[in-house]
């Protein structure tokens, strides 16, 4: 039983990002368009009359910046002619429509990333000074404090990748997916496949979340001790 608890675990927290990689390579391989993702995604902005936003190459992981109105892609995903590069394109597009739009999950979203750093920093504080504070004065709050500092280290993302699911997947299937559909980028036949690729990228934070509410509880168990 707890051979097949731990096979549960692993597939569960880690079946979405397996199951992701396969999906974006397996739709990366072949040349799909003329042109790459950059092309498409700068093709789209202009198309919605979103001509002040920037295209950039990113080694970081795809994605749309609001605060600076930036694109950013990577080259190993969308440097290509590929559906993933193009699905990949339209989704971080997407998410420019959503701050066009003034989409309220994607501010909230950005503002709680901007705070969620912060937060990081005095949990992580407090969690290297509480220590060395209850051997020297015998604080009976440590305990509390410590839990404190590791709910704000662990928590926050948890709250931020729950936050994110409803984003993304608006920026997939409300904004992304009718794009290419209504533009022809795509033909009729290819649009399961976009589907499956735009699903695998959403499901990722579904994974995240749950690795997150792991280490929670793992931190709960030590405190416990």
């Amino acid at each position: 039983m707890i051979v097949v608890l731990i096979i549960l675990a692993i597939v569960i927290l880690y079946g979405p990002h397996l199951w992701a990689r396969y999906v974006i390579q397996r739709y990366n391989r072949e040349a799909y368009f003329s042109g790459n993702g950059f092309d498409l995604a700068r093709l789209l902005l202009n198309a919605e009359k979103l001509d002040a936003i920037a295209v950039e190459t990113t080694p970081l992981g795809d994605h749309y910046d609001p605060e600076k109105k930036v694109v950013r892609l990577t080259t190993a995903t969308c440097g290509r002619n590929t559906l993933t590069a193009a699905v990949v394109a339209a989704h971080e597009v997407g998410h420019a429509l959503q701050d066009r739009d003034s989409y309220p999950p994607l501010a909230v979203r950005t503002r709680l990333v901007g705070a969620a750093s912060r937060l990081e920093r005095i949990g992580a504080g407090i969690m290297m000074v509480v220590p060395v504070l209850a051997v020297i004065t015998r604080m009976p709050a440590a305990g509390a404090l410590m839990f404190m500092g590791g709910l704000a280290t662990l928590g926050m993302p948890i709250v931020i990748h729950l936050l994110t699911l409803p984003t993304e997947f608006n920026a997939s299937f409300k904004r992304a997916l009718p794009l290419l559909v209504e533009g022809a980028y795509i033909p009729p036949e290819d649009i399961p496949a976009a589907r499956r690729i735009l699903l695998a990228c959403a499901l990722t934070y579904v994974a995240n979340a749950m690795v997150g509410l792991l280490n929670v509880w793992r931190w709960i168990r030590v405190l416990r001790r």
